[in-house]
């Protein structure tokens, strides 16, 4: 077997690895687990809540807790891992990122007062909307609370956001029962594509950045 066929099996091994005692966690203390399987989700992004939920919703559907249960505790488990990145971003804050970025090459401390500016406009959207993208919908916390976005609003839109996600995956994972697992499939297509776009957007920047250097030094 080849090095990146082994890093593959390693990978999925480890992913399923995760799963794993995410179903053994709601086995042991129901819907509780599913709160504390996906809190970790939201902190640790590589936990596929796309994996999660589903396996939630056939529990459901083999009756060891209810539906309604498992949706409030998988929100519950959500509100508490966005906080603690929240809590974090909030720690950072403004001042200690303006004084890295000035140390990063290609960055620049108005980097941050932009992003600051643009999300004192649009964070609530950017919180709600970010729930719905994998990798954002927990990195979108980190600079919700470097800007200190009101923690009331955070939480509002975290939640709704949360709350919509966790039941259309548990309720898919219900109604698909024993056949669940067809939900990863999709979604890794979908996780796939925002890695592209995400890589595509910093090379875009770094590319831009170089230009605008080099203009600024020919000056």
């Amino acid at each position: 077997m080849s090095q990146t066929a082994d890093s593959i099996v390693a990978q999925q091994s480890w992913l399923a690895a995760l799963v794993e005692w995410s179903v053994s966690l709601m086995d042991h203390i129901g819907p509780v687990g599913v709160g504390i399987a996906i809190a970790f989700e939201n902190i640790f992004p590589p936990i596929p809540s796309e994996a999660i939920l589903p396996a939630a919703g056939f529990a459901a559907h083999q009756g060891a807790f209810g539906i309604v249960p498992a949706i409030l505790w998988a929100t519950a488990g959500s509100l508490v891992g966005a906080l603690a990145l929240y809590l974090i971003g909030m720690f950072v804050g403004v001042t200690r990122l303006r004084w890295l970025f000035d140390k990063i090459p290609l960055l620049r401390a108005d980097d941050i007062d932009k992003t600051v500016v643009w999300f004192e406009r649009h964070g609530s959207a950017a919180v709600f909307f970010g729930r719905f993208l994998p990798i954002f919908r927990s990195l979108i916390s980190i600079p919700a609370g470097v800007v200190r976005m009101p923690i009331w609003r955070f939480l509002l839109y975290t939640g709704l956001g949360s709350l919509i996600w966790n039941t259309v995956f548990i309720v898919i994972g219900w109604f698909l029962g024993s056949a669940w697992h067809v939900v990863e499939g999709y979604m890794d297509v979908v996780q796939n594509v925002v890695i592209v776009v995400v890589v595509a957007l910093i090379v875009w920047f770094v590319v831009a950045r170089v230009l605008r250097i080099r203009r600024e030094r020919a000056v």
